[in-house]
Formats: C-alpha cells, sequence, structure tokens
C-alpha cells in the first residue's frame, strides 16, 4: 500500500510540477489560444537563455525561432508525465546554442557584436552600457559548461537541483561550476584573467 501511495504521489508531484501539460496539449490540437499564450509565456525566457549564452540577440531570435518550430512538431505527441516541458524546452534551446557555438569556433572572426550608438546617451546610460559590453563579454569567456550553469541559476532563475537535472549532473558538480565561473567573472570584470578560465569544464 505505502508503495502505491507513494507511486501516486510522485505522479500527482509530477503533475504539479508542471504547469504547462495542458497548454501543450492545446497547441498539439492546433488550438490558436494555446499557440498564443505558449509564446508569450516562453518567448522571453528562451531570449534571455539564448541571449546569454550566445552574446547575440538575432542569433537569439533564430534559436528561438527553432526552438518553437520543434515544439510545434512535438506538442501532438507529447505524453505528460514522460518529462517536464519546461526542462525539455530548456534542453532544446541549449543544444541550439551549443550547435551555433560550435560553428562559431569552426569560423572565427574578430568583430565585436554590434551595440547601439552610444554617442548621445546620458553619463548614466553610457556606464550601464559599458558595464553590460563587459558582463556579456566576460560571460562569453566563460567555458561553455560555466556560462551554462551561471545563466541557468541566476538569469534563468533556476534553483540548483532544477538546474543540475536539466544538465545531467549532481547539485555538488553543478555549485562547484558556479564557484569557478563566478571567481572568473568577478577576475575578469576586475581586469584580470585568470589562466583557468579557458580550459576548466
Amino acid at each position: 500500500m505505502s508503495a502505491t501511495y507513494a507511486t501516486y504521489a510522485e505522479r500527482r508531484a509530477l503533475s504539479e510540477r508542471d504547469p504547462d501539460a495542458e497548454l501543450v496539449a492545446g497547441v498539439g490540437r492546433q488550438e490558436p489560444a494555446a499557440v498564443r499564450t505558449l509564446v508569450a509565456r516562453k518567448l522571453p525566457r528562451l531570449l534571455a537563455l539564448a541571449t546569454r549564452m550566445l552574446g547575440d540577440r538575432m542569433e537569439a531570435e533564430d534559436v528561438a525561432q527553432e526552438a518553437f518550430m520543434r515544439i510545434w512538431k512535438q506538442a501532438p505527441r507529447w505524453r505528460e508525465g514522460e518529462a517536464r516541458f519546461d526542462t525539455w524546452l530548456h534542453r532544446v534551446a541549449l543544444n541550439l546554442c551549443y550547435d551555433r557555438l560550435r560553428a562559431h569556433r569552426e569560423e572565427p572572426t574578430d568583430e565585436p557584436p554590434d551595440d547601439a550608438d552610444p554617442a548621445a546617451a546620458p553619463d548614466t546610460q553610457l556606464e550601464a552600457q559599458s558595464r553590460d559590453a563587459r558582463v556579456r563579454a566576460a560571460l562569453a569567456a566563460l567555458p561553455a559548461r560555466q556560462r551554462e550553469a551561471l545563466v541557468l541559476n541566476y538569469y534563468q532563475e533556476l534553483s540548483n537541483i532544477e538546474a543540475a537535472a536539466l544538465m545531467g549532473i549532481t547539485v555538488d558538480a553543478l555549485e562547484s561550476l558556479l564557484a569557478r565561473a563566478r571567481r572568473s567573472l568577478r577576475a575578469q570584470l576586475a581586469g584580470d584573467d585568470p589562466a583557468g578560465t579557458r580550459n576548466t569544464r
């Protein structure tokens, strides 16, 4: 009896943790309202995730578009309880980001991403833009796994348990990645570039 209750409790907990199941089912039935709601709910987080991983807004938009194309294909076959939809979607977006990062390594370029012209901006805006550019550059210089851990935990606001599960590692391993990532970021923003930044995973 206790085993039966545990199984029921696990199924119920999984269902409660997946608020997107009904919405995805609606998308699978091609309901316009469900499609609009899903886009409104997921697009901002997908764009933020891809932008932080890639450092390029236009590429992030391409990743988001590709991710939604996969949603449209997957939704009719989605089965509630097999996986949490948000976890699957994060993994799809991260894989698409890694595909693009690998492509960039094959075709290196010395040109930085285009930024808006700050000439007419007030001093405070210039300072904010400068700091944001430095943070983006420091984040882009991190090893991919450190960057992924930091983006999921800090920018996507996933808990350590959620981020570790998404990355397929233990919570201890995630915390180790986060600690190294934060040390590297602090050092780079202070003007240093520690030797371990480029070769640590």
